[in-house]
């Protein structure tokens, strides 16, 4: 409010002939404030064109092949439609809406294996002022396509807490799904922590377990809990049998431990068996991560995915087979240069396996007695999925055909199939598209190129985004934006994910290199695992080499780069400028400062030790080798550090550190910590300011262009 007082005051001052020195200072406020309006003006009209895309959500194609159901935003939320395979520009609405007013939001599509029923979240027919997710199904009836199709919707469950990702039996008799009970917060280490308060470590630990409910049930019941109170389960999958299940779990709390999780199998009215213990391991496995588990069909087998893993639901490694009964599993995958993420079997001797592949996404089939792949049955620059996990696909029963959104830089989000026995297309062009709804729409940023380089023996890939409008004839700024992890990449998507984006960069005028430093998936689980007790040293040699190679090539001002990241980027932003000045500013977003005392601070502290060799009590050198606050005295960068003050995965205190030991350092800085916000922000307004404030921080210290 002063500086409108002041903006108001100036033209006071103007009216009665004040010193023009007066004026000055008087108009400095008022200069200010103008070009922070100007500045968020920019940064609106940036994410405005970032997110003006139809916005799409889980899609699943119907066992049969002939129908489509998907989420997507309609005028009242999100919603469910179900398409013909034929004609996917005619919709039919799905809801358990009682009337066209009553606004509803539901997702999480699944279908029946008889292809004439669909599951769905939402919390239509929620009572009270707090929604409530509950399983609802469809049951059509009559013929799609030729427009003659009802839908009859039953609510299952009576719901009290966190409810998600149903999965019909084999069978179609029940229907199994995640469930917190009596949940305030969503599952996971992203959400925002709730405020410490009681016994901490036992006092309201919340549990996910998995529920399992009638699929024929003609009212709504209390979920049935299948797996114990004492495990926290993430992820499963029903045998052949529609009796056993598989599944991942640890016990709690769950946002820790999921790093040590076991794969357990229960029978009916048995207890869990542990079928293997990444902890009780004697091979490559020992002391790793493991997700994705699948039972084979004949129910002899079950496929995973195992290797060293930085976050939950951010999968990648290699393709493990072991027997349903326990054993060693053996590596399906070992040496391959990629990085799966997900896979179904095709036959009892097949697994379509979804991958990344350097900069692209691809599926193979892979006979797993010889452990062998076929070319891939496409291969593409972006990022699909079915909405459920990460690169997970939809499939008919018969695996002949895979449905999944997808984009990229250069395309808009859209439902796309590709058929196993038809042309490999190398594309995304190449694959058949079903919707259309963001057709026409064009890219708000600059465009992007894929590039590579070499370092220390490692082939390097990342992404090269070109400022908007981009001038050959100029030279520009550039920003590095180090991706999370770091067992991750940043892959090629539409609008991209987060607060600080290369696109989001790229429209605001600035070269952005996305780099896949090793530590990154794409490349192999030996590149996965090559910053290992390193964090910051490698990696960062990968990044400078990259800098290297773009400024050598494009136009880019050499005394103009910048740094930025979130989370493990967050990390490798206070570590990089305390070991080098080639950065001329940097924006830290939910770093961590030092490992020492984060060690004790998280609220995941179980995933540092596959990455440390031991925990920080045993250990503390290897700790303090990678902690910025050890190098503090060398950082000249001015650095902008932001976080949430509930964030449990990069806690607030880190960021704290960080400030002050540069504000000791009479090094310009800035902190900024916004109020119940977890490790990924929520509230739209804090997302736009953190995007407003790297803004003015990069352009004070660096400008875009010249």
């Amino acid at each position: 409010m002063f500086r409108d007082w002041n903006c108001h005051a100036l033209r006071i001052a103007s009216k009665y002939s004040l010193t023009i020195f007066a004026l000055l200072l008087m108009a400095l406020p008022c200069a200010l404030r103008a070009q922070e309006k100007s500045a968020r003006a920019q940064v609106d009209a940036v994410l405005k064109g970032l997110n003006r895309s139809h916005g799409l959500g889980p899609v699943a194609v119907s066992p049969d092949g002939t129908m489509l159901a998907f989420v997507h935003h309609q005028k009242d939320g999100w919603g469910v439609s179900l398409a013909a395979m034929s004609d996917t520009s005619k919709l039919m609405r799905i809801s358990a809406a009682k009337k066209p007013s009553e606004n509803c939001g539901e997702g999480m599509v699944k279908w029946a294996p008889d292809s004439r029923r669909i599951a769905f979240v939402g919390d239509c027919e929620a009572t009270g002022k707090t929604s409530q997710d509950d399983i609802f199904v469809a049951t059509l009836s009559g013929d799609l396509a030729a427009g003659k199709m009802k839908a009859a919707v039953q609510r299952l469950t009576d719901a009290h807490g966190e409810v998600g990702f149903p999965e019909f039996s084999p069978d179609g008799s029940k229907i199994a799904f995640l469930y917190v009970e009596g949940a305030t917060r969503a599952a996971g280490a992203l959400a925002a922590m709730k405020p410490w308060a009681g016994v901490i470590g036992e006092d309201g630990i919340e549990i996910q377990r998995v529920a399992v409910v009638a699929a024929d049930g003609k009212k709504p019941v209390t979920p049935s809990m299948t797996t114990p109170a004492q495990l926290h389960v993430y992820e499963f999958d029903w045998a052949p049998d529609s009796q056993t299940l598989a599944y991942v779990a640890a016990d709690p709390p769950g946002e820790n431990n999921w790093w040590v999780a076991k794969l357990y199998t229960q029978s009916p009215g048995s207890a869990p068996k542990v079928v293997f213990a990444p902890a009780e391991a004697t091979g490559e496995l020992h002391g790793l991560q493991i997700a994705v588990p699948r039972w084979s069909p004949d129910g002899k087998r079950i496929a995973l995915i195992g290797g060293l893993m930085s976050d939950q639901g951010s999968t990648g490694g290699d393709v493990y087979l072991l027997p349903a009964e326990g054993g060693e599993p053996r590596n399906l995958t070992a040496g391959r240069p990629t990085s799966p993420a997900w896979m179904t079997w095709g036959d009892a001797g097949h697994l379509f396996i979804s991958e990344l592949a350097g900069g692209n996404s691809q599926m193979v089939r892979m006979d797993v007695e010889s452990a062998k792949a076929e070319a891939p049955i496409y291969s593409f620059a972006g990022t699909p999925g079915d909405g459920q996990y990460e690169m997970s696909l939809s499939a008919t029963k018969d695996r002949s055909l895979f449905v999944f959104n997808a984009s990229s830089f250069d395309h808009p989000m859209e439902i796309f199939a590709t058929k196993v026995d038809g042309p490999a297309p190398t594309e995304l062009a190449g694959l058949r598209q079903l919707t259309h709804f963001n057709d026409g729409l064009e890219r708000s940023w600059g465009k992007t190129e894929s590039v590579t380089w070499k370092n220390e023996g490692f082939d390097v890939q990342g992404w090269l985004h070109f400022p908007k409008n981009y001038d050959a004839g100029k030279k520009y700024a550039m920003l590095v934006l180090v991706h999370g992890g770091p067992a991750a990449a940043a892959q090629s998507q539409w609008g991209g994910w987060g607060t600080l984006t290369g696109t989001a960069l790229s429209a605001l005028g600035y070269f952005v290199l996305e780099p896949n430093p090793r530590g990154s998936y794409g490349q192999g689980e030996a590149f996965a695992a090559a910053n290992r007790k390193d964090f910051g040293y490698g990696d960062l040699r990968d990044i400078l080499a990259g800098v290297d190679a773009v400024v050598a090539k494009y136009p880019v001002d050499n005394g103009r780069v910048g740094l930025t990241g979130w989370s493990y980027g967050g990390f490798m932003t206070m570590f990089a400028v305390t070991q080098t000045n080639r950065f001329k500013a940097a924006v830290a977003g939910a770093g961590i400062s030092n490992w020492q005392s984060y060690y004790g601070e998280n609220s995941i502290d179980q995933w540092m030790t596959p990455y440390f060799g031991t925990t920080v009590y045993k250990d503390p050198a290897v700790y303090a080798k990678s902690s910025a606050i050890n190098f503090i005295e060398k950082i000249k960068t001015p650095t902008l550090a932001v976080v949430g003050d509930r964030d449990g995965e990069c806690p607030a205190p880190q960021s704290f550190e960080f400030w002050h030991a540069l504000r000791d350092q009479h090094v310009p800085t800035q902190l900024v910590v916004y109020p119940n916000e977890g490790h990924g922000f929520v509230n739209p307004e804090h997302r736009t300011d953190v995007l407003v404030r790297a803004l003015d921080w990069f352009a004070k210290y660096m400008p875009a262009g010249e």
